[in-house]
């Protein structure tokens, strides 16, 4: 591998809720196959980062109840390069504390900051633009997103406004915009001055440090130091700590078949379907007059179904969900009220 001063943090400790109830507390989405290819999500993402990215240089952050999960399913990440929230915090200052512990390793770090849930179809033009994206932010002093040309107006993703071209494929960004409605996001997908905010993130570790202590002081103290204190820092994402209000955010315009498998929605579009747009993950089915479904069952499940259009239907331990495949919110509503009704038995 050319770059010893390439790193990479995979964020790995979500709980998952909107995959509910196959994503479940114990058992997050990260740490699941939902392609049946044999690997887990998390897998499939450090598989295509030790192609990038020297993999002694390869973090993990995650949860401590998820540690011997990632242990188990990556035993050649050294212990050494997990990083372990006690309490979760979101993800700034997870990656505060990466930063620091990376900086101190090598102080010429330049880092890639990836979620562990997402699919991409063309690992090639992926590996050309980390790879662009990282010798751009090695030298440059901004804070780096990948950005990803939207080719419908989906809703449950992040946008970006470009403003004015620095160079190549690089942007300035004049706006973050989170999940708008779907009258406004047609109006991105038709402008050209929009894009997906992939959450995939770049930059070198002196400059992520830099705006940390900038714009997130009280937290550098919590985390710049050998056993962090989560527990005492503000619940809050990079994106609203930093990206957010730096004045030298950039995005990087991408193309290399990108998904963000975040809800059963986003699932579905990058699924394969049948002739009639049902998706099958893994399952046992006879569909009859069945439409623009999604179906996963146990294994040793058969699922038969007439006349369904637009529905989720998803089994896991002791959970079975029916519902329609499109409102998000609403699963979040079933979850919460689960827990109010139940406790933590179906969560």
């Amino acid at each position: 591998m050319s770059n010893i001063n390439y790193y990479c943090v995979i964020m790995a400790g979500g709980i998952g809720r909107r995959f509910w109830p196959y994503s479940r507390k114990a058992l997050p989405k990260q740490f699941l196959d939902f392609f049946g290819t044999g690997r887990t999500l998390l897998q499939q993402t450090y598989d295509r980062y030790k192609q990038i990215i020297p993999p002694e240089n390869i973090y993990i952050t995650t949860h401590r109840d998820y540690k011997e999960l990632v242990k188990n399913l990556l035993p050649e990440v050294d212990e050494s390069r997990l990083i372990v929230e006690e309490e979760r915090r979101n993800t700034a200052p997870a990656i505060a504390y990466a930063s620091h512990v990376i900086q101190k390793v090598n102080p010429d770090a330049t880092i890639v900051v990836a979620p562990s849930d997402h699919l991409i179809l063309k690992t090639d033009e992926f590996k050309q633009a980390i790879l662009k994206g990282m010798e751009f932010a090695s030298h440059s002093g901004k804070l780096l997103t990948l950005g990803i040309k939207p080719s419908y107006p989906e809703t449950g993703y992040g946008y970006i406004q470009i403003d004015e071209k620095e160079k190549d494929n690089f942007y300035k960004v004049k706006t973050f915009i989170e999940k708008p409605a779907r009258e406004f996001a047609e109006v991105f997908v038709q402008s050209n001055e929009f894009y997906w905010n992939s959450g995939i993130f770049i930059w070198h570790v002196n400059t992520i440090l830099q705006a940390f202590h900038e714009m997130m002081a009280e937290v550098c103290p919590r985390v710049e130091c050998d056993t962090p204190d989560f527990s005492a820092c503000p619940n809050s994402s990079i994106d609203y700590s930093i990206m957010e209000k730096a004045n030298n955010v950039y995005v990087q315009l991408c193309d290399f078949g990108w998904a963000d498998i975040g809800t059963w929605g986003s699932l579905y579009d990058a699924s394969p379907k049948d002739e009639n747009r049902n998706v099958i993950v893994n399952s046992n089915t006879l569909l009859y007059n069945c439409k623009e479904n999604i179906i996963l069952m146990p294994e040793d499940k058969l699922a038969v179904i007439q006349d369904l259009e637009g529905y989720l239907v998803v089994e896991r331990g002791n959970a079975l969900l029916i519902c329609k495949k499109d409102d998000q919110n609403a699963i979040r509503k079933f979850v919460n009220d689960v827990e109010m009704k139940f406790g933590e038995k179906y969560s």
